[in-house]
């Protein structure tokens, strides 16, 4: 297997879909590398702008250097550029629409001090050939199986064979059915730059089962360095 560029020798941790404060201070505390939460209105995890600023202005305060991540799906150039500016912005812009790689180039030229992450839904191992079209687009992908109707959050795998047969060009997030039961079967196969992990750790949409949390960020841990 050959890694990928930009493949750290310890793979980060980022727990997606939080919509409490508090569990966000909570789950930061753990250790984890990014924290995410969903602009998209049909989600049973989104939140509203002020919400969101108030939960990542937190996540400043209390732990800067942790990625603050914003999922958001073909969102308006006009709402896009007045999220970034102002107390309680993102970090990173998560995209999950149609994003060409085109577009996401000009996001990123536009707007340089903001990470820039696509996320792609891969029915099939050649899907893969789409995500090396992205590779100087934007800063990391996010690979996720595909459900008809849903953009992430479903608890779905990928075959673990799709990805150890692939070289990808820059750093690589996993999502998909993350779990600490998991992490052993994957890292035996893989080191992803980054997981992602949402349902698998829920109580119930939004709300993180923190003892989960914890335990997957201890499962990944074992394999750092």
């Amino acid at each position: 297997m050959v890694l990928p560029m930009g493949s750290p020798t310890s793979t980060a941790v980022k727990i997606c879909g939080l919509t409490n404060i508090d569990q966000a201070r909570a789950i930061a505390a753990l250790g984890v590398d990014a924290i995410g939460v969903i602009g998209v209105a049909n989600s049973p995890r989104f939140i509203k702008e002020q919400q969101r600023r108030d939960l990542f202005a937190e996540l400043n305060n209390y732990k800067p250097e942790l990625q603050r991540v914003w999922v958001v799906a073909d969102i308006n150039a006009s709402e896009l550029s007045e999220a970034l500016q102002g107390e309680g912005s993102p970090s990173v812009v998560q995209l999950h629409g149609q994003e060409t790689p085109e577009y996401c180039a000009n996001l990123r030229l536009q707007h340089p001090n903001t990470q820039w992450w696509k996320a792609l839904r891969l029915r099939s191992q050649e899907d893969l050939h789409l995500a090396q079209t992205y590779a100087r687009q934007v800063d990391a992908l996010l690979l996720d199986a595909w459900q008809p109707g849903q953009l992430g959050g479903t608890g779905h795998r990928l075959p673990l064979n799709w990805l150890n047969q692939t070289s990808l060009e820059l750093p690589w997030w996993l999502a998909g059915g993350v779990c600490a039961e998991w992490i052993p079967e994957l890292m035996s196969q893989l080191r992803p730059w980054g997981v992602d992990a949402s349902s698998r750790l829920e109580v119930s949409p939004g709300i993180k089962d923190l003892k989960l949390v914890e335990a997957l960020v201890q499962a990944v841990h074992k394999y750092q360095g």
